[in-house]
């Protein structure tokens, strides 16, 4: 690594963006271009960091899992990922703007990455990593595919770090949902081996492949996606739900403890 190089990856792994916290959760208010345009100027030579979108449901899982919790204040960017979070944020006059992960990720496709990138996907399908080759002209593109439950089996993840560390890439697609991506992302962080970045995205891919069906423009404006997407698949949804409506209490409280002019509850850094 040259000199220049490595003041780079410094400079960029070492730069923070404002933050505000509100209903329990950690956000850099950012739109899908600024952030866009962020991860496209970070270094593929700076020490591995991530990249998160939580939703009201990433509060629920905060408060269970002390470990998750550090992992996502950590992360390099935190963007939002819920309009009705948002919304509910804007009632105590805090903009929170709005950047989810599939957003992000079709723009990165779109806009940053070109067929020589080097790229990983970490979950998935064998199929889904061909789909994104033959949708973008990528040669440079590999996948692990861990077990299901891997976060809990030491040596499935030992496997998932080691891959990534052994295939250096410029993003890193954790595509394995809450708290499993981000959980892994901080085991990779403390093996110190790889660098790149960590996109915990969820289903984006899907989206961007067309093997998961986007909600109808009237739900996904109007702030209702998450009941369009319970009614297509209940049984595997409707815990997510009904935890998210914990992070939509925090957001109320805070809301009214704003209102109340007690501005502890949640701040600007």
């Amino acid at each position: 690594m040259s000199g220049s190089q490595s003041v780079t990856a410094v400079s960029n792994a070492s730069e923070r963006w404002p933050e505000v916290r509100f209903a329990g959760l950690r956000f850099t208010p950012m739109t899908v271009e600024q952030t866009v345009d962020a991860l496209a100027n970070r270094s593929p030579l700076a020490p591995f960091a991530t990249f998160v979108t939580p939703n009201a449901e990433h509060a629920y899982l905060r408060q269970r899992d002390p470990k998750f919790r550090a992992i996502s204040d950590a992360a390099w960017i935190s963007t939002n990922d819920s309009r009705v979070v948002g919304r509910t944020a804007l009632l105590g006059g805090l903009r929170l703007r709005f950047a989810p992960g599939a957003y992000v990720v079709r723009e990165l496709f779109e806009r940053v990455i070109e067929p020589e990138t080097p790229l990983s996907v970490i979950g998935g399908t064998p199929a889904l990593a061909e789909k994104l080759r033959q949708q973008y002209g990528l040669r440079n593109l590999v996948q692990h595919v861990p077990p299901m439950g891997m976060i809990d089996n030491p040596a499935a993840v030992a496997q998932a770090v080691a891959f990534v560390a052994a295939h250096p890439a410029r993003f890193v697609f954790v595509a394995m949902g809450p708290p499993q991506s981000e959980l892994l992302c901080g085991h990779i962080i403390e093996d110190g081996r790889s660098t790149g970045l960590g996109l915990c995205i969820g289903s984006s891919l899907q989206v961007l492949t067309g093997d998961s069906d986007p909600a109808p423009a009237v739900l996904e404006h109007s702030g209702f996606v998450w009941l369009y997407r319970l009614t297509r698949e209940p049984r595997r949804l409707w815990r997510r739900y009904m935890r998210g409506f914990y992070g939509l209490g925090l957001g109320l409280r805070d809301v009214m403890f704003r209102w109340l002019g007690l501005r502890g509850a949640y701040s600007r850094e």
